[in-house]
């Protein structure tokens, strides 16, 4: 029998296949998956006029057999159920491959793609990378090859003895732990051990949560990221005098993220009493003393430094609950284990220090007892400004002053280069905080690593960051999520982790702006030079041709595969003439961010386009274009195109790749080209100005668009946008605007220009007819975000928007709605959670605990002729926040009545705060 047959034959009884279920990460792979949906395009769509070319047309069939040969070696990948098996060096060595033979498909299917392009409009390009001839014969026989080796290796692997499986990881636990990397923490916590500077308070509180009163087992745990100080913490409480007095018996455990359960039983035991002899003890016999130790006594044991859910589970074994009020402290950087452990009890998130704390660190740790000079204070505190609120910075940074002279001029020097002191620290500053990076599952890396190519300290658009991740291929559905919904799970995990810090949220409690801390910045920076992930660009650019001539080579040599470690990111946050990159063909480039705003174009711009023409993702955004050239129809492979131009060109409509569209111009209008439809796989279209659609072609695909104006030419959003589900539109007239059909819609925010003969209508009926009268907006019934501005609306029309089953949050802004008084009746908000007024011309408000069941918070903002909040709004029992700012001396008396009648009742938790000149920072209490 063939050899092949065979081992076909071997395979025979395999569960039938399931996508993406078992064996491995499958977002390791949403790559190339990305890939095969653009094989899938390029076979079956007949609607995009940049594929139906002759040419491309002709290459079908080899597009149709590379599609079958990667979705063969996809289903073998993940279509079984041994997952020791991706732990066999063999096979990880194999997956490489397969992910690189990937890679060097795409790159082939590319190139030619932009080569019948080229011919097509007549560009010339270096002629020996851009071919109009297609051979994938050489990747499809490297995939079947690497399939075989696979199935191969799988054989061998179950004829294989377990004791004879050498090239296995570890052990079980290390990997449940999520790395099998291990290293001696004592060194690198040396550095934080007597950090005592900024939490006081929290130490405060979490010993009166650790000895209150509560007979069952509770757990309280702090959270943060590494390098901030939680294992000091937990040590403040550990050893405070109360705790000592109130708890039995203490013990502490460190787990670190590989451990084994004989060390971490004789960690507690030891910990617990120093005497016991329990090397020669059994694992039964260690979970039997320790069990004795515990049995009946009121104990306090710290878990230090947990990583993953199974090692909780693992531990949580060892400790009984006899109703004696004993405690277990946690730390770690992970959220979802703390939420695991005890999702109601107390979880700590220890936040960095003030600079103020930052300096009085830095003084105690490099002064000692002495005082600090008065010529070094001002560059000591930039220096401690610079550690950027993290205790292990400042401590690492002290040691560094402590060797040096006391000089203001070196001080001053060193104030400049705080982040090349930290990571030539030789306690391993850096590598303490690696170790979260470590722990990433491999498909959250590359998200990681992408983090390095922001600008330091920027505000990152958390929607910009998902779609960039999006188009770069690192997200892929799971068919029961969106791309963008899983992309925010990725970005809230990374925040869990410590690795991202929210800055601001939207009023829906999404993620609007986040940051990176400098040192963990440092960290995406020095682990995407070693995994070569991307390419930065600093000033002065000489070696940079050496570089891409290098690059160049290695795509020449087509006899060896495009690796995956290629530097295909190119990023500069430095002032560059963009041209200088355009000396030669740089194919293997797929993404360029340029993030200075003097970023410029010396030379004509279709030579940039020539010579980028696989571009994936192109942000320009802070470079203005002046004339822009009709080669940009060569990069049709853009996913992601943000770019800032007067006029908009015509040719971006035939990028039939791009999902995300946003333009930027220094104009108060732009008008779209109908052939605006073009783009079927747009999903994203933004801008910062008004955009005008005088008509449209087709229906779109489009899920977010912002800033269209509507009335002129697009009056029909259920037929041109059935998709919508993010909308931001202006209203220039009085004529009908009906998003009552649109059924995916849940955020709208319309903008007019303050008519009052603007009217919200229901559907009602004369004669069995709808009245079709104009001046009327209609609303889905899908609505969860709704934001009016300047609509000029009726108070009378409010109760076509209470009666909208699904909102949740509500903005009234700049005369959303005309009059002085606001009536809102018996009807209910049905769902509405949050509430904000801003800047309208309203005096009275008649309102009533029964028309806001589900209120918590409530934002008033500018409304400087409001005389009073509804008292009976304090009723509502879920309302948890009043937020005031800038309002008349009425207003005040009212919620100081409002804030006795609660306190009256109990409820100290409403929260209401006043944030305004010569006013109170909050309302005071009875007892204040």
């Amino acid at each position: 029998m063939n050899p092949i047959h065979q081992i076909y034959k071997e395979f025979s009884k395999e569960p039938t296949f399931q996508f993406f279920t078992r064996g491995g990460n499958k977002m390791e792979y949403a790559h190339v998956q990305m890939f095969m949906e653009k094989l899938k395009q390029l076979i079956y769509s007949d609607d995009i006029p940049m594929i139906n070319n002759p040419s491309i047309l002709r290459e079908r069939p080899q597009f149709q057999l590379l599609y079958e040969e990667l979705d063969s070696m996809m289903q073998t990948l993940f279509n079984h159920e041994d997952q020791d098996l991706y732990n066999f060096e063999k096979v990880r060595k194999l997956k490489k491959r397969f992910k690189a033979t990937a890679e060097e498909a795409e790159d082939i299917v590319d190139i030619f793609l932009s080569a019948v392009y080229c011919r097509y409009n007549e560009y010339f390009t270096i002629s020996d990378v851009f071919q109009t001839s297609l051979n994938l014969e050489d990747v499809i026989r490297s995939i079947k090859s690497i399939k075989v080796e696979f199935m191969t290796a799988k054989i061998d692997h179950m004829k294989m003895d377990s004791s004879q499986r050498t090239d296995r990881l570890p052990m079980k636990l290390a990997s449940v732990a999520g790395t099998s990397n291990t290293r001696n923490l004592v060194g690198s916590k040396k550095a934080v051990e007597k950090i005592v500077v900024g939490i006081d308070r929290d130490a405060e509180i979490i010993r009166d949560k650790l000895v209150e009163d509560g007979k069952h087992l509770d757990v309280v745990s702090i959270v943060g990221m590494g390098g901030l100080g939680k294992t000091t913490l937990a040590k403040k409480v550990f050893t405070d005098p109360y705790v000592v007095y109130h708890f039995h018996v203490r013990g502490w455990v460190t787990v670190s993220q590989s451990y084994d359960k004989r060390d971490l039983l004789i960690q507690v035991l030891s910990s617990i009493d120093k005497q016991l002899e329990l090397e020669e003890a059994t694992n039964s016999q260690l979970h039997e003393k320790l069990h004795k130790r515990l049995n009946r006594q009121k104990y306090l044991i710290v878990i230090d430094d947990i990583w993953s859910k199974e090692a909780w589970d693992n531990l949580k074994l060892f400790f009984p609950d006899d109703n004696t009020g004993s405690r277990i402290m946690l730390t770690t950087r992970l959220t979802e284990v703390a939420l695991h452990a005890k999702s109601h009890g107390l979880i700590h998130h220890l936040q960095h220090l003030s600079d103020e704390e930052s300096w009085k660190l830095l003084c105690e740790k490099a002064f000692q007892e002495d005082e600090c000079p008065e010529w070094l204070i001002e560059p000591g505190k930039q220096i401690a400004k610079n550690c950027h609120g993290l205790p292990l910075s400042v401590v690492v940074m002290a040691g560094a002053l402590a060797k040096e002279a006391r000089s203001q001029d070196l001080w001053v020097k060193i104030s400049c280069s705080v982040h090349s002191y930290i990571a030539s620290d030789e306690k391993g500053c850096l590598e303490t905080i690696a170790l979260s990076y470590h722990h990433l599952p491999l498909h959250m890396r590359v998200c990681f690593l992408y983090l390095g190519g922001f600008p330091e300290d920027s505000w990152i658009v958390a929607r910009t960051l998902i779609l960039l991740w999006m188009a770069e291929g690192f997200i892929h559905e799971d068919g029961c999520r969106s791309l963008e919904e899983i992309g925010k799970g990725y970005l809230m995990d990374l925040v869990d982790r410590n690795l991202l810090i929210v800055e601001e949220l939207y009023i829906t409690g999404d993620v609007r702006f986040c940051k990176v801390h400098d040192l963990v910045r440092q960290l995406s920076v020095e682990k995407g030079k070693e995994e070569n992930f991307f390419l930065k660009i600093e000033p002065p650019s000489s070696g940079l041709c050496d570089i891409i001539r290098k690059q160049i080579k290695k795509l020449r040599n087509r006899k060896k595969a495009i690796t995956t470690h290629e530097q295909r990111h190119v990023v500069t946050n430095q002032e560059i003439d963009i041209m200088s990159l355009c000396r030669q063909s740089t194919p293997n480039i797929r993404s360029l961010l340029c993030n200075h705003r003097k970023t410029t174009f010396t030379d004509n711009i279709s030579k940039f386009f020539r010579s980028f023409a696989l571009l994936r993702v192109l942000n320009l955004e802070r470079c203005e274009l002046i004339d822009f050239s009709p080669s940009l129809a060569l990069l049709v492979h853009l996913r992601y195109l943000e770019i800032w131009i007067s006029l908009f060109p015509s040719s971006i409509c035939n990028l039939w790749n791009l999902q995300t569209l946003f333009v930027r111009t220094s104009s108060s209008s732009m008008l779209l080209p109908s052939s605006i439809s073009n783009l079927v796989n747009l999903r994203h279209l933004g801008c910062n100005a008004d955009l005008f659609l005088p008509s449209i072609g087709k229906p779109m695909k489009l899920e977010f668009l912002s800033n269209v104006v509507v009335g002129v030419g697009v009056d029909n959003f259920k037929k041109y946008f059935p998709r919508i589900k993010d909308l931001a539109c202006s209203i220039y007239s009085d004529d009908e605007n009906d998003f009552e059909g649109l059924h995916y819609l849940q955020g709208l925010k319309l903008t007019g220009l303050g008519y009052s003969r603007r009217r919200l209508v229901e559907r009602e009926f004369v004669r069995g007819e709808p009245n079709m009268g104009k001046n009327y907006i209609r609303f889905s019934s899908t609505l969860k975000e709704l934001a009016l501005v300047r609509c000029g609306l009726p108070w009378s029309d409010m109760s076509i928007i209470q009666s909208l089953p699904n909102l949740e949050f509500l903005i009234l802004e700049d005369n959303a709605f005309e009059g002085t008084l606001w009536e809102t009746g018996e009807e209910q908000f049905q769902r509405l959670k949050i509430l904000r007024l801003e800047e309208l011309n309203i005096k009275q408000w008649e309102a009533s605990s029964i028309n806001f069941p589900c209120l918590k918070e409530l934002e008033v903002v500018n409304c400087v002729d409001l005389e009073e909040i509804p008292l009976e709004l304090g009723d509502i029992s879920t309302l948890e926040c009043i937020y005031i700012v800038n309002c008349c001396p009425s207003l005040l008396v009212s919620l100081q009545k409002i804030r006795q009648e609660q306190d009256v009742v109990g409820n100290y938790e409403l929260e209401i705060i006043v944030d305004e000149r010569n006013m109170p920072s909050c309302v005071p209490r009875n007892d204040d």
